[in-house]
């Protein structure tokens, strides 16, 4: 989905040729006629979509520089590029020891527009990463640092919430590379237990007879080549959270004693007299079906209740693609300055549609690793379509989307001047229906958008404009029809 800007200006005459140059370089615009209403719209729901502020500093209400204070009180953090008609010294320091990122002067020339939006949105990205870097690492991650705008993952978020109040023990079900350790991290960081140890295990690359040490500890002496006594992963975790990472591949014997740690509270490392008392919350995460393995003898039945008490799952890249644009953002900026391409702004339109038309079958870490190697490879200014080569190859062969076969294009009616017959043409739209009443108009519309999708091969940008719509208006309905965009057509999501 394209990116939201919100313009506060109260010149209406102003506003509306912001309005359309911002539409023209392909967002969505989202408009405020003061200070007031435009705070009002950053604090409701919605705002939390908007990722970039055009804002006028001279307005009669509440000026630019007051509502850089009040979100600067309130801890919004999100890109302001100022203007105003008076570009003195004093001006553009105020605005930007106010918290803006850049000062245009008006009246703003197109390009001067697009470079300063382009920058802003990618110093914008990279000080998300960087705070996400520093909660991650003081264990204070929340739900908030999660790079996201679909209605799929916020369903996910209001369940971790929840959840984050208790120590229930969770478990977080999901492809690989959907983002389930993410997602634990920010349960510990909005919980009691932040800034505590959060200690991962990945039970799946642990060798199996490592696997009771490496989780429950030894003492010296317990085995051959025990030297010295180890604190196991249990232990680590005291007082904060373990997550056990593909659960699901823990041996039988393992899962006996992982069941007493969650009944009773204490562990038996290898080789001690005495059971240790530990204090831990547990999440766990899976990408294969527990229950299955529990039918096949490969999971322990009891174990698997304790474990399933409150499940989470993280939806797959491909059901929600809204935050593919969201993502490729905050990942090029990132890579970006990690590999010193300090030229490179952003990702262009054509490149951003190949990244959406794609199912994504490893998910963000698949998108992370594409948008790394592009960045490697990356000249110019803006990654383009030439940079993902091994996406485009994919999807013009036909993978990387699970197509759906259509009918034959229905039939146009056209009825002939003096004369109710209809001449059937083979390039439009059925008007009538099999008992020849007129169809709806929303069954007409989605046969139309359909139609289009597939005569222009799936090429967002220029479906929109044939149809005479926006491109935030065409996702929306796609969308709402359930379908996506591919070079072939269309697929279902």
């Amino acid at each position: 989905m394209p990116l939201t800007v919100l313009i506060v200006d109260d010149d209406p005459v102003q506003r509306r040729l912001l309005e359309e140059t911002v539409s023209r370089f392909g967002y969505v615009r989202v408009r405020a006629a003061g200070g007031e209403p435009a705070l009002a719209k950053l604090a409701a729901p919605e705002g939390e979509s908007i990722a970039l502020v055009i804002l006028d500093l001279a307005m009669p209400d509440l000026d630019g520089l007051g509502v850089l204070a009040r979100l600067r009180e309130s801890g919004r953090s999100v890109p302001v590029i100022v203007q105003t008609a008076h570009g003195g010294i004093d001006t553009v320091v105020s605005a930007m020891r106010a918290g803006a990122v850049d000062f245009v002067v008006k009246p703003v020339s197109p390009e001067r527009l697009q470079v300063s939006m382009e920058n802003a949105l990618k110093l914008g990205a990279l000080e998300g990463e960087i705070v996400r870097l520093k909660h991650r690492a003081t264990g204070t991650l929340t739900f908030r640092d999660l790079v996201t705008r679909s209605a799929a993952m916020a369903r996910v978020i209001r369940l971790g919430e929840r959840a984050a109040g208790s120590d229930i023990p969770i478990l977080i079900e999901g492809e690989s590379g959907v983002g389930k350790e993410l997602i634990a991290r920010a349960i510990q960081g909005t919980g009691s237990r932040r800034a505590k140890p959060f200690v991962t295990v990945n039970c799946g690359a642990i060798p199996e007879k490592l696997v009771e040490s490496i989780l429950f500890g030894h003492e010296k002496g317990a085995f051959t080549g025990a030297n010295e006594k180890h604190i196991g992963k249990f232990q680590e975790a005291h007082g904060g959270t373990l997550f056990l990472d593909e659960v699901g591949e823990l041996p039988l014997a393992v899962q006996v004693k992982l069941l007493r740690a969650l009944q009773d509270g204490e562990i038996d490392p290898v080789g001690a007299r005495r059971p240790i008392r530990v204090d831990f919350r547990l999440i766990s995460a899976t990408n294969k079906s527990l229950i299955e393995q529990v039918k096949e003898g490969r999971f322990r039945e009891d174990l698997y209740y304790r474990l399933n008490v409150f499940p989470i799952r993280v939806p797959p890249l491909r059901e929600r693609r809204e935050d593919i644009v969201e993502l490729v953002r905050h990942f090029t900026a990132r890579f970006a300055a990690e590999e010193g391409k300090t030229a490179l702004r952003g990702v262009d339109a054509d490149a951003l549609e190949l990244l959406a038309a794609y199912s994504w079958p490893g998910n963000i870490r698949q998108l992370e690793n594409a948008v790394f190697r592009a960045v490697v490879l990356a000249d110019g200014p803006m990654l383009t379509r030439a940079e993902f080569p091994q996406i485009a190859a994919q999807l013009e062969a036909g993978r990387g989307v699970q197509a759906v076969r259509l009918p034959a294009p229905p039939e146009s009616i056209v009825l002939q001047r003096g004369n109710d017959t209809p001449h059937r043409g083979a390039s439009a739209i059925q008007a009538l229906d099999e008992n020849g009443e007129l169809r709806p108009f929303a069954q007409i519309e989605a046969d139309l958008i359909r139609f289009a999708l597939v005569h222009h091969r799936g090429r967002m940008a220029l479906v929109a404009r044939k149809l005479g719509i926006g491109r935030s208006t065409l996702y929306r309905k796609l969308k709402e029809l359930d379908l996506a965009a591919t070079p072939q057509g269309i697929a279902a999501e």
